[in-house]
């Protein structure tokens, strides 16, 4: 029967004095086998936080036109991962700087750009990869009573950082300001093109559960929303939330979810720059268990108007 014995490394096992040592080593195989298997499997979603390059609640508004906006996503794992799991390395003590770079077309469209990279002891600063995100948003002279949007982001992640390696989401947001209170919520799904394939000696069981729960070849479920509170016209404080579910119609346990919960404030000191902080804590086995953030964006305004596109929800 092939293991994940002869994935993992680990100390040899040893038959007890007066068992047959071929009996008992077979029998110690399998049950490591499968202790080693649910252990895997309880930690492999940790590979999927990976995707913590740019954490982030998205409001529905796009760019204003002639607006680009320049973000710095940075963010540093506190308490993650800590091996490397099926190629992805570990995240605890990994930091993260993504540029997102977003140019309004018109009032209902925008593009986005985003340049990962990956930061550790032993590796140094990385590149992580590069995805694209056109976004449109129903017409504000439409006059909903909500905001609308939806985003479609595509790209690629390099397999020591990301699994899958390429992928596209489609995002639809919506949102709402209502007094001081503003909520948005992205119902994100996440086709995952390309994903890192098991080891040839796999079992059929194992590859099932492969994936189930580490890399689904479907589409992902995960969605993320904020609520904000504002006392003061200079800034907002409240909780954003993120998660992953896995495959719709075939659900990972709770254990290997993403469930994550991030306590935020957003500072509005100018109308040209956009600042948010925060510290999110895991609530499974399958999230990392502390990350602190910060996003840092200048609006760079090519029409000479005041930017109309804040990513604060204000």
């Amino acid at each position: 029967m092939a293991s994940f014995l002869d994935v993992l490394p680990g100390p040899q096992q040893k038959a007890y004095p007066g068992q047959n040592a071929g009996a008992c080593s077979s029998r110690m195989r399998i049950a490591l086998s499968y202790f080693t298997l649910s252990l895997c499997l309880l930690c492999a979603h940790a590979a999927r936080a990976q995707d913590n390059y740019e954490i982030q609640v998205y409001p529905s508004e796009t760019m204003a036109p002639k607006t680009l906006l320049v973000e710095l996503h940075s963010n540093f794992t506190v308490e993650g991962s800590t091996t490397t799991q099926f190629g992805v390395l570990p995240t605890q003590y990994q930091e993260h700087e993504t540029i997102e770079l977003t140019e309004g077309i018109n009032d209902w469209s925008e593009i986005g750009f985003y340049i990962f990279t990956a930061e550790r002891s032993g590796i140094g600063v990385q590149w992580a990869g590069d995805h694209i995100r056109p976004r449109v948003r129903v017409p504000p002279r439409w006059r909903w009573p909500v905001g609308v949007s939806l985003s479609s982001e595509f790209g690629y992640a390099r397999a020591a950082f990301a699994n899958p390696t390429w992928s596209w989401q489609i995002m639809p947001i919506v949102d709402q300001t209502v007094g001081r209170w503003y909520w948005s919520v992205n119902g994100s799904m996440v086709w995952d093109i390309h994903v890192v394939s098991p080891l040839a000696d796999f079992t059929p069981q194992q590859r099932a559960d492969y994936f189930k729960n580490v890399a689904p070849k479907g589409v992902t479920f995960g969605p993320a929303a904020t609520l904000t509170y504002a006392p003061s016209k200079y800034f907002n404080w409240g909780a954003e939330y993120y998660s992953y579910y896995g495959q719709w119609g075939d659900f990972v346990a709770l254990h290997n979810q993403q469930q994550q919960v991030f306590a935020v404030a957003n500072l509005f000191v100018s109308p040209k720059w956009e600042i948010n902080f925060g510290a999110g804590w895991g609530a499974t086995a399958g999230t990392d268990h502390l990350i602190v953030k910060c996003i840092v964006g200048r609006y760079f305004d090519w029409s000479h108007h005041r930017p109309g596109g804040s990513k604060s929800g204000q």
